[in-house]
């Protein structure tokens, strides 16, 4: 039962937080689409395909946050992706409101166990 739970909740997570995920991949270099693909099933053992994370890329591309090139050397051509200084002020941003949230969780449940005590006893 609490394996499904953790798997359910993982895939989630990743989902939710895919497009930050695929920007702090390309801050430390540049992928193609099948790289990504790879790299987010390894590290995360969620598998999401080429119709989920070509758009995504697509998307993102759109609003700035990263830059395309196709690479003609390789066996068959591929798009290149590569963060660009708006991606990186957006992962950046993200990455400061994910731990502040964080922090905020942590401080209320600090908060609730002081409380709780003179509240029951």
């Amino acid at each position: 039962m609490m394996k499904n739970y953790q798997k359910e909740t993982q895939t989630k997570l990743t989902k939710g937080l895919l497009d930050m995920i695929i920007l702090e991949y390309l801050q430390h270099e540049p992928m193609h689409g099948y790289q990504l693909i790879t790299r987010i099933r390894k590290s995360f053992g969620v598998y999401f395909g080429p119709s989920t994370v070509y758009p995504l890329l697509g998307a993102l591309e759109k609003k700035g946050y990263v830059s395309s090139v196709w690479n003609m050397d390789a066996d068959r051509p591929r798009k290149i992706y590569k963060i660009s200084n708006d991606g990186k002020c957006v992962l950046s941003f993200t990455e400061n409101q994910l731990n502040s949230i964080c922090r905020t969780m942590v401080t209320n449940h600090k908060n609730q166990i002081q409380i709780a005590p003179t509240v029951f006893g």
